[in-house]
């Protein structure tokens, strides 16, 4: 990658992806005014999203699962 400024906006598509599919599957579905229960809440979404929800991208296997495979 070019230090030029090109192609920067594709820098951060993961983790926009990420914190998009977050707010459309926890955040929006799951309002609350309360900071602890929206952290506690995402942590918890984040756990699940990375030890049991399949994924499109990786052929629609779980994230520890993939890498579990990859790293024995």
């Amino acid at each position: 990658m070019s230090m030029d400024g090109r192609r920067r906006c594709l820098d951060n598509v993961w983790i926009e992806r990420f914190w998009q599919t977050i707010k459309r599957e926890y955040v929006y579905i799951n309002p609350t005014d309360n900071v602890k229960e929206l952290r506690d809440g995402i942590k918890n979404y984040i756990e699940y999203y990375n030890t049991k929800r399949p994924h499109q991208g990786i052929e629609h296997q779980i994230p520890m699962t993939k890498y579990a495979k990859i790293a024995a």
